[in-house]
């Protein structure tokens, strides 16, 4: 195993070998957990950006011309080996991210190699039109081909995750890719590509460490021909106008600022002790976190009690603890920002339990629970994208759909209640790319993953997501 081991100094990977940067420059990895740097990783320039796209379209004509049982092999071996090296996966996960290692190789890396699973039998079920004369004398039938080279740029919330939700598809359907991870958290990502590369030919699967330059630079490529982007909605914007330079397809999953609709007729108390775990998983890093609480005003303070002393009882603190609920905000920054929302609360609102940063070594914040906000509060309107859920007392249905419905993102959403036909009109009413009811955040690899308005386009897994990677091309006969 010493080979897979990760090492100090996180490489580029690219054409199916690991290489500093040209330029030797670093950029250095921090530990959430201790706040102490833990090693580096390589800060990548055009040279380096350059050289992995032209890896990846030199390699791309032999991959597009694999077979679907070639690609669902090659899928296959990649998913069993992040099986069999699940410590050193957890370990480089946890050293940039701070998350829980128990839960991690509980939920996260079970989910991750799932995902990979799934692209490779969907690899071999693309849905085509059947072959049909619609003019006398002509048959006319539909090829699906890939894209080309694919530059995907993932986050620092789910860095393995992520990753393999981007590559999965785009391999899957024939592409090449060229990832760049967030600066904060490569480290699992480059490990992933060093496990590929036994399975895969040299230049499918490369990977670029970096900054924003970086990224800049990946999408401008004139190898690129589709941009995928997991991130902010600022950079989701800031792709799409760099991108439509080139006329580059586009697959953006942006922030979320998820509603989650609690009815009068839901249990206040067992509603509660659900979904607090939801809300708090991964320190509320997650764009689909239950943050953004609508309670019927008849149960609102029985819910609000019940939530926040459950919410009091959220442990977070060492990764390697057994007890640990959550772990750090991924950096300095992430928690100035939570911070900033907090400190700037109007009077109105009120902290019910936790609204402080732990007096401790690392990136590391209470779970905080804050109710009597409005509408138009900074905290309800932005992505706080930190362990902080607000709470808000609605009176009817038609204002609980206009409240969970007035704020620019829409990636998902969750209705609570024992009534059917609600639920069914909260699934047409949310403007939302998910909607969840009397659950909240699950996923499977069979249904995508997506948003709209503000929370972007395109759809990561299923058929759905696969389809992303492909282009149609009508032969005429």
């Amino acid at each position: 195993m010493a080979d897979h081991d990760r090492p100090a100094t996180v490489h580029n990977h690219i054409g199916g070998t690991e290489t500093a940067a040209r330029s030797g420059a670093t950029l250095p990895l921090v530990d959430p957990a201790t706040g102490r740097v833990h090693g580096s990783a390589a800060l990548s320039g055009p040279e380096d950006v350059d050289a992995a796209c032209r890896a990846a379209e030199r390699a791309l004509p032999g991959w597009a011309a694999t077979t679907p049982a070639e690609r669902q092999t090659a899928l296959l071996r990649l998913a069993d080996a992040l099986e069999r090296h699940a410590d050193a996966v957890a370990a480089a996960e946890v050293t940039d991210t701070g998350k829980p290692r128990a839960l991690f190789l509980a939920d996260e890396l079970p989910a991750v190699v799932d995902v990979l699973r799934y692209f490779a039998g969907a690899a071999r079920n693309l849905p085509g039109a059947a072959a049909m004369e619609y003019t006398s004398g002509r048959t006319s039938l539909l090829r699906r081909e890939p894209v080309g080279v694919c530059a995907q740029i993932t986050p620092w919330n789910y860095p393995l995750m992520m990753a393999v939700w981007k590559i999965a598809p785009a391999l899957a359907a024939g592409n090449t890719v060229v990832l760049k991870p967030s600066e904060t958290t490569p480290s699992s990502t480059v490990l992933l590509a060093r496990l590929a590369a036994e399975h895969l030919p040299p230049g499918v699967l490369n990977v670029v460490c970096g900054g924003r330059d970086t990224g800049r630079d990946l999408v401008a490529h004139p190898a690129v021909r589709l941009v995928a982007v997991t991130g902010s909605v600022r950079a989701g914007q800031q792709v799409a106008a760099a991108a439509a330079a080139d006329l580059k397809r586009l697959h953006l999953e942006l922030g979320g600022n998820a509603p989650v609709l609690i009815h009068e007729d839901a249990d206040p108390a067992a509603t509660a002790e659900e979904l607090v775990p939801l809300a708090f998983y991964n320190a509320g890093q997650d764009c689909t976190a239950a943050t953004r609480i609508l309670v019927h005003h008849r149960i609102h303070d029985a819910f609000r009690d019940a939530f926040a002393e459950r919410a009091a009882r959220q442990v977070t603190g060492d990764p390697d603890a057994p007890d640990t609920d959550f772990g750090p905000l991924n950096s300095a920054a992430q928690l100035a920002s939570v911070r900033r929302l907090l400190d700037g609360l109007p009077d109105h609102a009120e902290v019910v339990t936790g609204g402080s940063a732990l007096d401790r070594p690392g990136f590391f914040h209470s779970a905080t629970v804050v109710a009597g906000v409005g509408q138009d509060d900074e905290i309800v309107r932005s992505e706080v994208f930190g362990p902080v859920v607000t709470l808000q007392p609605f009176t009817d249905e038609a204002e609980a759909f206009e409240m969970a419905n007035a704020v620019p993102q829409g990636l998902a959403a969750s209705v609570w209640t024992r009534d059917h036909d609600r639920a069914m009109r909260a699934s047409r009413a949310l403007h939302t790319g998910i909607v969840w009811v009397n659950t909240h955040g699950t996923t499977v690899s069979e249904m995508p993953h997506g948003g709209v308005r503000h929370s972007g386009y395109g759809s990561d897994l299923s058929l759905t997501g696969l389809l992303d990677y492909t282009q149609v091309k009508h032969v005429m006969l």
